[in-house]
């Protein structure tokens, strides 16, 4: 019996996208084969990493190691600036960090095709870059992909200002339109209507509004994707996975290990549907 092949869709979700590693593993121990990696925010640089070949094990440590001091210093002046401040955080040690994950400085330097995504500034047009998309430097368009205000700035990509692509994206699920597999597997750890209890980090009031009404649009257009993906019968079966629903865990970073195994768990007991 041939192996399957699938094509892998991860989601935005900060510290939560650590499932998508666990996820990853899960993946692996079943021999199937991912023949195309696809993510957005969180989930694109995760899905670069895993398309370059690294390890959800050598991954999973690496991010365990990043601590919330190493991505979350305010930017400069920001408290004084106020509303006229371009974003809360400083984008360099986010920067920084991120380069621990890269195995190459361009996504040709990658084994497997991946396709990542964010949005630009000024149009709110989608941006995709690598396989099936513009080429440009990976770090460039990961720090694109993950560029979420009223957090980050918008990162300069080709000439272009682009935010976060969950904004109208959480999961990039039209790049896998078109694919040759044999299903497509979604890995959401994103905004949902199923996110529910205390959030497990709760920041200044004008920033868990912002979370809030972004959240829930990002939650609307993630059902709407599905919806559409599943009304076209030409499209690849569909195997979605939600490892998690904790609402404000975007930075939770001390809990990296129970993602991960949340992740390989829900994992596990979808493969075991097909």
């Amino acid at each position: 019996m041939s192996r399957a092949r699938v094509a892998v869709v991860l989601s935005g979700g900060g510290a939560k996208g650590a499932a998508h590693l666990g996820a990853a593993r899960a993946l692996a121990e079943a021999r199937v084969e991912v023949v195309h990696w696809i993510g957005t925010s969180m989930g694109a640089v995760t899905a670069a990493a895993l398309a370059g070949g690294e390890t959800p094990a050598v991954l999973l440590e690496r991010f365990g190691a990043i601590r919330r001091r190493d991505v979350l210093q305010r930017a400069p002046f920001a408290l004084l600036r106020g509303v006229w401040a371009p974003a809360m955080l400083d984008p360099e040690p986010f920067r920084a960090a991120i380069t621990r994950f890269l195995p190459g400085d361009r996504f040709a330097d990658l084994a497997a095709p991946c396709t990542v995504t964010a949005v630009e500034r000024l149009t709110g047009q989608v941006a995709s870059f690598g396989t099936r998309g513009e080429d440009a430097p990976l770090l460039d368009a990961l720090m694109a992909a993950c560029a979420l205000p009223p957090y980050f700035p918008p990162a300069s990509v080709n000439g272009r200002e682009l935010y976060d692509g969950g904004l109208r994206g959480p999961v990039p699920l039209g790049v896998a339109e078109g694919l040759d597999c044999d299903f497509v597997v979604v890995v959401d750890v994103g905004p949902g209507f199923d996110e529910t209890g205390t959030p497990v980090h709760l920041p200044p009031p004008l920033l868990a509004a912002a979370d809030t009404a972004i959240g829930w649009l990002m939650a609307g257009t993630t059902a709407l994707m599905r919806e559409r993906w599943d009304r076209n019968p030409a499209n690849p079966p569909l195997l979605w996975v939600r490892p998690t629903s904790d609402r404000g865990a975007t930075f939770a970073i001390e809990r990296v290990p129970e993602y991960a195994r949340a992740g390989h768990h829900a994992m596990q007991a979808a493969l075991k549907q097909l």
